[in-house]
């Protein structure tokens, strides 16, 4: 018997970090702290929030520390005018399932 699909989860953490450039995948991130702790996993995450305000849905990836990377798409970073190296303000609302 198939389990029943998970519900959304109402969360709320907020943090401030730099966009780079990560390593592997040359995607441009930030490094969400205390993330595998804070989901309980160390798989990929699908969530949706606000970055510097403006709306964004992702997965975040785990990095193998207990870490997870998330995405800073292309055309967010061209709205908001950030790049690599700039801080940016995320704040995770829902874990989608």
């Amino acid at each position: 018997m198939p389990s029943e699909p998970k519900q959304e989860q109402a969360i709320d953490k907020e943090f401030t970090e730099t966009i780079i450039k990560e390593k592997n995948s040359g995607w441009a991130c930030v490094i969400v702290p205390d993330s595998g702790d804070f989901f309980g996993t160390r798989k990929p995450v699908k969530v949706s929030g606000t970055m510097d305000d403006q709306e964004f849905q992702a997965t975040m990836l785990p990095m193998g520390d207990g870490t997870h990377m998330l995405p800073v798409k292309a055309a967010l970073r061209k709205k908001l005018a950030k790049d690599c190296g700039d801080e940016i303000s995320v704040h995770l609302l829902k874990r989608l399932n």
